[in-house]
């Protein structure tokens, strides 16, 4: 355990507005909001490791398009170093004939008594606050016994990419489900991951159907194991993210659970955001429970506002609100970000895996003055490239051979990656709506490098926000009923000396870019 707080005497004085719970991928966190808007006696345990696997090798789906007619795009490179991509791994497989579709589990008991462990130690310092605010991890899942309430699953992970045997199987319904979902056809969601699962064990299907198991994202785990079975629900920005809601509605559609083939009876009720007041056995209120991107997105940007977040960590994604009932068709993610007397939407644009691009080279050694130091493009999304995208056939690549490069100078090509990718996110959404800030926030978010490189790009006011835990204080804002913003603390991003050579050569990236994507 690791515990970041201020001495209990020097904190004598708190008045705790609401204590929050952060339910990550890689590490479950706790928090209490304090009158003065801060973050104070944090805790943090690691979460279950998560097991990876690459299961079974099964017969392509002829669905699946794998014979494509010959492109007319530019060649690209990619660097021979293992573990970089999955993606490689599935296109040699393919080649012989075979798919392989790796999973992702964890202890889902181990998961849920960690989680309860940080709660009690963050509750000893919360005095008679007893009002929560949940943040959860998106898409993950888990079946579990409805009478005794252990799981008869592991804990399947967003990252989990069994759902690909669905993608393939639907493709023919791909743009109606984009319409109803708001999300792509992609395997990261539980409704495809699910399909598979019950069309793999049909007595599964029985054993729901007929109320002897449930089936539901963690949050609706806690909560239901949290309160002995009285409460099985789900918040309407997780549910969103099952892929079965419709977004317009924020209720289950039929058209959906039909395509996926799953029943809707199985699934938890979708209730609002917050103000949820609900009683759980250990003596707190549940007064808000919500996905853990539109947490930071709540913490961090003011709604109907001008400003956008990049938080940039594993991945990235950069997000700003959409007008209310505003929905896009142009490859971004229309994000439910919570739901209160309104359904608040919000225009999401998303890297992946960035931070396995960027880990084996020595990034942070990069100077601002280093960038566009060489005539090459790169992309840095080992998984394939992101929304708008949605390209699994780009990833980890570069224009021209980087073999004769220093390790420091490929660190250079791969920010510039992450920088261009962001400034055009960014550049997209201020062409809809003017955009005047972004906030950065995440991991990365501190190489100045990177910092300066979106500031010099990007169409608007950069700035860094100072304020850690983005996810834990959207929970403890939306469960104390706080505005979203109303605690953010950011710095301008200054830039002492223009690298001149950046904003030419991002003009040159979008043209490789586009002719990468070109059919």
């Amino acid at each position: 355990m690791s515990e970041h707080a201020t001495p209990r005497f020097a904190r004598k004085m708190d008045f705790i507005l609401s204590i929050a719970l952060d339910l990550g991928t890689t590490s479950i966190k706790a928090g209490l909001l304090n009158q003065n808007g801060e973050l104070v006696h944090i805790v943090s345990h690691p979460a279950p490791v998560i097991a990876e696997s690459l299961g079974h090798l099964e017969e392509p789906s002829r669905a699946t398009g794998v014979q494509e007619a010959p492109q007319q795009t530019p060649q690209t490179y990619q660097i021979d170093r293992q573990g970089v991509s999955e993606d490689a791994t599935q296109e040699s497989s393919r080649a012989v004939g075979f798919s392989r579709y790796p999973r992702s589990e964890s202890d889902a008991l181990a998961y849920a008594e960690i989680a309860a462990q940080v709660l009690r130690e963050c509750r000893a310092q919360a005095g008679p606050c007893v009002t929560l605010g949940l943040s959860s991890q998106r898409s993950s899942f888990l079946l579990w016994d409805n009478a005794t309430g252990v799981p008869v699953t592991p804990l399947i992970s967003w990252q989990d990419r069994r759902g690909a045997h669905s993608c393939d199987a639907l493709r023919a319904h791909e743009n109606e489900i984009r319409q109803l979902s708001g999300l792509p056809l992609t395997p990261y969601y539980l409704a495809g991951k699910l399909r598979v699962l019950l069309q793999q064990h049909p007595h599964w299907r029985a054993h729901l159907t007929q109320g002897r198991w449930r089936v539901g994202t963690l949050d609706t785990f806690l909560i239901w194991r949290w309160s002995t079975g009285r409460y099985f629900i789900t918040d309407a920005s997780m549910a969103a993210r099952t892929q079965l809601l419709d977004i317009r509605t924020t209720q289950w559609s039929p058209t959906l659970c039909d395509w996926f083939d799953i029943p809707a009876a199985i699934l938890p009720s979708v209730l609002a955001s917050s103000r949820l007041n609900l009683h759980l056995d250990n003596g707190l209120v549940l007064q808000a429970s919500i996905g853990d991107q539109s947490a930071a997105l709540i913490a961090s940007v003011r709604s109907g506002s001008a400003e956008a977040l990049a938080n940039l960590g594993t991945g990235c994604f950069v997000a700003r609100y959409a007008a209310r009932d505003h929905l896009f068709d142009d490859g971004y993610l229309n994000t439910l970000v919570y739901q209160d007397a309104h359904t608040h939407l919000a225009r999401e644009g998303t890297l992946n895996s960035i931070a396995a691009a960027l880990a084996p080279y020595p990034v942070a050694q990069c100077e601002f003055q280093d960038l566009a130091e060489h005539d090459i493009f790169c992309l840095a999304e080992p998984s394939g490239l992101g929304a708008p995208y949605f390209n699994k056939n780009l990833g980890l690549q570069f224009s021209h051979d980087v073999a004769h490069l220093s390790q420091q100078a490929i660190a250079a090509l791969l920010l510039e990656a992450v920088i261009f990718r962001v400034a055009r996110i960014l550049e997209d959404m201020h062409r809809d709506a003017p955009l005047e800030r972004v906030y950065l926030s995440g991991g990365l978010a501190h190489l100045a490098s990177l910092q300066q490189g979106i500031a010099q790009c990007a169409p608007c006011g950069v700035y860094r926000l100072v304020q850690g835990e983005s996810s834990l204080s959207g929970a403890a804002m939306l469960a104390a009923n706080l505005r979203p913003g109303s605690l953010r603390d950011a710095r301008p991003i200054t830039i002492a000396i223009e690298n001149r050579k950046l904003p030419d050569k991002f003009r040159h990236w979008k043209i490789w870019l586009d002719q990468c994507c070109q059919p």
